[in-house]
């Protein structure tokens, strides 16, 4: 009961930081998927580069993206801080919690992160592209957002714990580039069938599944990977991911 109770003091303590960072969080989640959805299915389509229906299939993805990477990132960054400069780590450790649940706290306050990452972009998107979504389908794209955010926290603790600090921001260009653009938010997965080499690159993105589970759920009639595929996917990568990533956490905090 102790472990529980001091789990939640200090998710609320990092919630609220996030609330007194709140213009630097916004703009960290918020400029970089406007501009993607501004350019490419406001202004391509507006201007006949792109297919009308193409807003219909690019927004379920961005609100994806948004969520896994902001997850991400926001499990990746704090970790690699916490353990060199700031050491910030060591008061967590000495808490009144079990060192296994002090990784979970990091991973679940990343997945909050990139679960309201995910849900600001949704208004955004509306307004901009004028498009909207069954309410039917809403209460499973959330559940689908939920687990993306926590594969997407899992996938941040086995990279903050494996990076050293000098390398953080070539790690960024490395490993966040190629999630980014493989992660099928920007085009259906199935469509991918001429290109199978490329296909089979993406299979291997669990950023992919959850793209394809939202417009599983929110453009039924786009072809997509099959829903349960995607939760199955999306349990493995968060058991399997957060396992690893567990273990790294452990290795760095007994150092």
């Amino acid at each position: 009961m102790t472990s529980l109770r001091t789990f939640r003091a200090i998710l609320w303590r990092d919630v609220f930081v996030t609330g007194r960072e709140l213009p630097s969080f916004l703009a960290q989640v918020i400029i970089q998927p406007f501009f993607i959805l501004f350019i490419f299915a406001k202004v391509l389509g507006d201007i006949g580069f792109v297919q009308d229906d193409f807003a219909a299939v690019l927004l379920p993805g961005i609100v994806a993206m948004n969520g896994f990477l902001g997850a991400l990132q926001n499990t990746t960054l704090p970790l690699v801080l916490d353990f060199s400069w700031t050491r910030e780590i060591e008061d967590r450790l000495l808490a009144p919690i079990p060192i296994p649940l002090v990784a979970v706290e990091k991973m679940v306050f990343g997945a909050v992160r990139g679960l309201l990452a995910a849900v600001l972009m949704i208004p955004i998107g509306f307004v901009m592209l004028d498009i909207s979504w069954p309410a039917s389908g809403l209460p499973t794209a959330l559940l689908v957002i939920v687990l993306g955010s926590l594969a997407g926290a899992a996938v941040g603790m086995v990279i903050g714990t494996s990076v050293s600090p000098r390398h953080i921001t070539v790690m960024f260009a490395v490993i966040l580039t190629p999630l980014l653009f493989t992660g099928s938010a920007q085009f259906p997965w199935p469509a991918l069938d001429g290109l199978r080499w490329f296909q089979v690159v993406c299979a291997l993105n669990p950023l992919t599944y959850v793209s394809e589970g939202m417009r599983a759920v929110l453009v039924p009639g786009v072809e997509h990977i099959p829903l349960w595929v995607c939760f199955v996917v999306l349990v493995a990568a968060i058991l399997g991911f957060g396992a690893l990533g567990m273990r790294g956490f452990l290795r760095r905090a007994l150092d």
